[in-house]
Order: structure tokens, then C-alpha cells, then sequence
């Protein structure tokens, strides 16, 4: 059976607490720990900030690969060098942002220094985005989330388009760069992800599904491990 790993997204977590919030879920058995940041442009109503103040807070504190995840207009090496020192094992910027010469660049930055390099495919962006760059890239980051069943807060749903989305990808991925992973991130709980788990992800980033539940974050991340393992063993993913 396959076994997808689990990213933990720091965008809904008490960054008060946020050293202990990374040991315990590194301890409950995530596999990344998935820094979100944001530079107010795109994501203004979250005011997500994750840069490399948080990461070198964080990185003490785990074990695991650690991913900037920046929804930006613009990048500069400063940048990079900055998450890179401060611990970072992969930068994830927003393909609808990054197109052409500059990725170039970005890329060139990120290998130079070790660093690991994917794109995002937002809310609504196409796929046709990434269809130069996706032999360059180590991750390939679908957004999920969508306009139904949110209260536009802590809890979203999936968009309908994105199982198909997620089925494209991985045919591109599996065609043109196979060591690329296949990410998913947004909307994700235990109880909603069997028909993302089926179009055969190799990463799920989860949020407030795992420091949102009521019984502790050991437990999230316990739910949502189970009902991966679950999907990928009914799918029969390998």
C-alpha cells in the first residue's frame, strides 16, 4: 500500500504555542511541516505569516522537512537565502504568480542553495500554468478548497472541479517528471478526503484538521492517518 504523506499546515495553529504545536504533530507522525506565509496580497483576509522567523523558531523543535509555503507576487534570493539558512527544506510559491523568466531564476536560486522548488495551483488557476516548468519542479501543489460547505474561516470544502484537476496532474506528473510529488491542501478532513485519496496523491497538507480537532492534535493527526490508510488501501494505491 502506498503511503501518502501528511504535511502539517500551520495557517490555523496558536503561534503563541508554536514550538510545542510543531513538536507534538512531528511526534503524532506527519511527515512534513508545512509553513504557510503570505505577503497580503492574495490572502488578506488570513494574514498568514510563516516566513523565516517561524521557521527558524520551528526548526529546533522537528525533525521533519520543513516547506515555505508564500502566496506572493514577487521573489527575491534575499528570500531564499533567508528560509534556506533559517532551515527550510522547500519553497512552494504560486504558479499563476511565476511564469517565465523569473521562475528561472527562482529555480536556479533554490538549487543553488539546496533547496527544493514547487508551484501552486490556486483557486481557480489552470493546470496549462505549470505544463513548461513541471520537469523543473519537485512538487506540483493543487489548492482544493473551494466556495461550498465553508464558513469562510477554520472550515472549508473542496471545490467540484478538483478531482478531475488532481487526475490531470497526475498524468502529467507520471508522463513528464515522476520524482515530482503530487500535493493536495485545502478543505481536507478525515471525513471528506476518500475521492482525493482515490485520484492517488502523494501528499496532503492539513491544517485545521488536525489542529482544529477537539480531542488534540495527536488525535488529528491520528484520524486523518487512518483515513488516508484507509482510501489508499480501498483504491489499492501503490
Amino acid at each position: 500500500m502506498k503511503h501518502i504523506k501528511i504535511a502539517a499546515g500551520l495557517a490555523h495553529v496558536n503561534y503563541g504555542r508554536i514550538a510545542d504545536v510543531v513538536k507534538e504533530a512531528s511526534e503524532a507522525g506527519v511527515d512534513y511541516i508545512h509553513s504557510d506565509a503570505a505577503d497580503m496580497h492574495d490572502l488578506q483576509n488570513m494574514k498568514l505569516m510563516g516566513g523565516h522567523q517561524i521557521i527558524d523558531a520551528i526548526r529546533p523543535e522537528t525533525d521533519k522537512p520543513i516547506e515555505c509555503h508564500i502566496y506572493t507576487i514577487s521573489m527575491d534570493e534575499m528570500f531564499i537565502e533567508q528560509i534556506k539558512e533559517a532551515g527550510a527544506n522547500m519553497l512552494i510559491i504560486p504558479a499563476e504568480h511565476f511564469i517565465g523568466a523569473q521562475l528561472a531564476y527562482i529555480i536556479n536560486w533554490c538549487r543553488e542553495r539546496g533547496l527544493k522548488v514547487g508551484l501552486t495551483i490556486g483557486c481557480y488557476a489552470p493546470l496549462s500554468f505549470v505544463e513548461e516548468s513541471i520537469y523543473d519542479i519537485d512538487r506540483l501543489h493543487i489548492v482544493t478548497h473551494g466556495v461550498d460547505e465553508t464558513d469562510g474561516k477554520d472550515n472549508w470544502g473542496w471545490r467540484r472541479s478538483v478531482p478531475d484537476l488532481i487526475k490531470r496532474a497526475r498524468k502529467m506528473i507520471d508522463e513528464k517528471n515522476p520524482t515530482c510529488e503530487l500535493a493536495i491542501d485545502g478543505g481536507l478532513r478525515a471525513d471528506n478526503m476518500d475521492k482525493l485519496i482515490e485520484c492517488n496523491p502523494d501528499v496532503v497538507v492539513l491544517s485545521s484538521a488536525i489542529f482544529k480537532d477537539p480531542d488534540g492534535y495527536t488525535a488529528g493527526v491520528q484520524k486523518c492517518r487512518e483515513a488516508i490508510d484507509t482510501a489508499a488501501k480501498k483504491y489499492k494505491l501503490q
